[in-house]
């Protein structure tokens, strides 16, 4: 199969795409800052420049697109075209991922993922719940590595 856009909109199309700012990473930030945690943004000394950095609770939060970190669900599906490149792509920042995570553990930080699924989508929860549970998990301190995704189907 071949590309319906020209590489120049293909170009156009991929500068939209944003790395910071996503609006499920504004739903997230809204949702925090509104039960009251206050939190720093892409720390650049942080292995993967996580999104949210709870220093008071040594805690960070990396709010993940599903597609772009090669999440299996059913927002995550690869593109028919070229798709030799982009599952080498997805691989390749899910690994740089895997590496960011246990950098931050070694370091002594405690890791939140939410998954873009877990905002949107059909399986998607609550957004209560989703913002309850991530700063119920934050301030307590319990968990090494804690994944927020969209609800599974039964």
């Amino acid at each position: 199969m071949t590309d319906v856009h020209t590489p120049a909109q293909r170009r156009f199309n991929m500068s939209r795409i944003r790395g910071k700012d996503t609006k499920p990473e504004m739903l997230v930030r809204r949702g925090l800052h509104s039960r009251g945690m206050r939190y720093r943004l892409h720390d650049r000394k942080l292995p993967g420049r996580p999104d949210l950095v709870f220093s008071q609770f040594n805690a960070v939060v990396f709010v993940h697109g599903c597609f772009w970190h090669a999440h299996n669900c059913a927002l995550s599906t690869l593109p028919a075209i070229r798709q030799d490149f982009w599952k080498n792509k997805l691989e390749r920042n899910a690994e740089r991922d895997r590496k960011a995570i246990e950098a931050l553990q070694l370091a002594g930080w405690r890791v939140l993922v939410i998954w873009e699924c877990a905002l949107r989508g059909p399986a998607r929860q609550a957004e209560d719940d989703v913002m309850n549970i991530a700063s119920s998990e934050i301030r307590s301190g319990s968990k090494k590595l804690l994944e927020i995704a969209g609800e599974k189907s039964h």
